[in-house]
C-alpha cells in the first residue's frame, strides 16, 4: 500500500462521535489509569486526532512503542497480509514467522536464542525465571538473589513490581516475591558490597537485572564505566548480567540496542514496546550458555504467534531498510539541542536535559511547585502530547520516523506551553 493511498484512506475516516462519553467509559472500565481528558481515534505518521477532530503531534508514541508511527504502510501491509493468512495456532507447532523474527534478532544482537511472549513484564518474568533456574542448576545456589537498581521499572506483575525498586508501585501488593535486593543506580561500590554481603550460607547473588537507561526512573542513562565494571564483576563471579531493554531497545536510543552505548554485552536481555511497533509482543533473548530452559518449564499461549511475529518482522526489516537509526540519531541531537535552548531561557524552571536518541528527559527543579504533569497538560492545549517520567521529568519519545520539521514544531509548542505556565 502506498503512502498516498493510505493518506486518502485516513482522510476518509470521520469522527465516531460529536462528544465522547467519558462518564459511561469510567463506569465500565476499571480506574487503574489516571487518564488525560482526551479521546484519540486515529493517527497518521507522528500525528493523532481526537474524537473532536483536533490534531496533536504525538511525542508519546504509545509510551515509546509506536516505532514507525501510526498507520505506517509497511505495518498496514503486514497486518493485512498476515491476518488473511494465519493469525494464531499456539506453540504446539513450528511457526515460520516466529523463526524468521528470531533469526533476525539473533543476527542483529549478541543473543543466540529467543523466547517470545506478549509484553515487557512477561519478558522480564521469563528472564527472572531463567536466572533462578541457572542459579539452582549451574551456580548451585539454593536461595538465589537478583540485584536491581533503585528508581528502576520492570513491569506490573508481582515479580516485576518486586524487581521494580520504587515503593509507589509496590504499595498494598505485599507480600512481595522474595529474592530481590536493591542498590543505587550507577554506583559500583553498592554492587560490590551487596555481592559480598549476600553471598552467605544458602543465599547467593544469581543475577543483576538493570536498565541501560532508566526510563520511568527519570530518563537517566547508565555510566559507561559503571556498566563495564558490572560486566567485569559478572565475568569474575559467574553472576548473570541481565539488561531490561524494553524501553530503550529496537532503535530508540539511536542504536538498535541500548547496551551498544555502553560497550558491554549482557548475558540476557529483554525487549517489547518498540519490537512490534504497537502490536503486543515481548521477547527474552539469551546467550546459549545460560539457556537452561527445557520443554514445559516456561510457555506463553499467545507468545510468538504468526500474527505478531509477522508484523514485528516487518518493523525490524523497515528499520533496517529505511536506515531509521540515522534519523533517530539526527533528530535526537536536534531535539536535545532545542530543549537545552528552552532550558537556557527558563533556568528557574528547568534543571537538566538528557537522553539517548529519541528517548529524552527534561527535568524540572525540585524546589518549584511546577510538576511534569503540569507541563504535559499545558502541552496538550498546544496540540503536543508528552508523557511524565516521574513527578519532575517530562519525557519525549516520538516515533522513530519523526522529521526535522516535526521536531521544530514540537519545540515551538513546548515553549509556548512553558511560557503560558511561567
Amino acid at each position: 500500500m502506498s503512502i498516498e493511498t493510505l493518506e486518502t484512506s485516513q482522510a476518509s475516516i470521520k469522527s465516531t462521535s460529536a462528544q465522547f462519553d467519558n462518564t459511561s467509559f469510567d463506569k465500565a472500565v476499571m480506574s487503574t489509569y489516571g487518564r488525560y481528558a482526551l479521546a484519540l481515534e486515529r493517527g497518521q505518521g507522528c500525528r493523532v486526532w481526537d474524537t473532536q477532530g483536533r490534531e496533536y503531534l504525538d511525542f508519546v508514541a504509545g509510551i515509546a512503542t509506536c516505532t514507525l508511527g501510526h498507520a505506517h504502510p509497511a505495518m498496514v501491509e503486514a497486518v493485512t497480509r498476515q491476518i488473511q493468512k494465519l493469525h494464531h495456532v499456539s506453540n504446539l507447532y513450528y511457526i515460520p514467522e516466529q523463526g524468521e523474527l528470531a533469526k533476525w534478532l539473533v543476527k542483529h544482537s549478541c543473543a543466540d536464542r529467543v523466547f517470545f511472549c506478549n509484553s515487557g513484564a512477561e519478558a522480564n518474568e521469563a528472564a527472572i525465571k531463567l536466572a533462578r533456574k541457572y542459579a539452582h542448576t549451574v551456580l548451585k545456589i539454593d536461595r538465589p538473589i537478583i540485584l536491581t537498581a533503585q528508581s528502576s521499572f520492570h513491569g506490573r506483575t508481582l515479580a516485576t513490581i518486586t524487581a521494580t525498586a520504587q515503593p509507589k508501585y509496590q504499595k498494598h501488593f505485599d507480600p512481595l516475591v522474595p529474592g530481590f535486593h536493591y542498590v543505587p543506580y550507577n554506583d559500583i561500590s553498592a554492587i560490590e558490597s551487596a555481592i559480598g554481603e549476600l553471598d552467605e550460607g544458602d543465599y547467593g547473588v544469581a543475577a543483576i537485572l538493570i536498565e541501560p537507561l532508566q526510563g520511568e526512573g527519570g530518563v537517566r542513562p547508565g555510566d559507561v564505566s559503571y556498566f563495564r565494571k558490572l560486566r567485569q564483576i559478572c565475568n569474575e563471579t559467574g553472576v548473570l548480567l541481565i539488561f531490561d531493554e524494553v524501553q530503550v531497545g529496537m532503535g530508540r536510543s539511536g542504536k538498535l540496542w541500548g547496551y551498544e552505548h555502553l560497550g558491554v554485552e549482557p548475558d540476557i536481555f529483554t525487549s517489547a514496546k518498540g519490537l512490534g511497533g504497537g502490536i503486543p509482543i515481548g521477547a527474552m533473548l539469551a546467550k546459549k550458555f545460560c539457556d537452561v530452559f527445557q520443554a514445559g518449564e516456561h510457555a506463553s499461549t499467545y507468545g510468538g504467534n504468526p500474527f505478531v511475529t509477522g508484523v514485528a518482522l516487518s518493523v525490524c526489516e523497515t528499520i533496517e531498510k529505511e536506515n531509521i537509526l540515522s534519523n533517530v540519531q539526527a533528530r535526537g541531537e536536534q531535539l536535545r539541542a532545542g530543549l537545552k535552548q528552552i532550558a537556557a531561557k527558563y533556568p528557574q524552571l528547568i534543571s537538566d536535559v538528557r537522553g539517548w536518541g529519541l528517548i529524552n528527559g527534561m527535568e524540572l527543579h525540585e524546589n518549584i511547585e511546577l510538576t511534569s504533569n503540569d507541563i504535559v497538560n499545558a502541552a496538550i492545549q498546544e496540540g503536543l502530547l508528552l508523557v511524565p517520567a516521574g513527578p519532575k521529568v517530562v519525557r519525549f519519545v516520538p516515533p522513530l520516523i519523526v522529521t526535522e520539521a516535526e521536531i521544530n514544531q514540537a519545540l515551538a509548542k513546548l515553549e509556548s506551553a512553558i511560557a503560558k505556565l511561567n
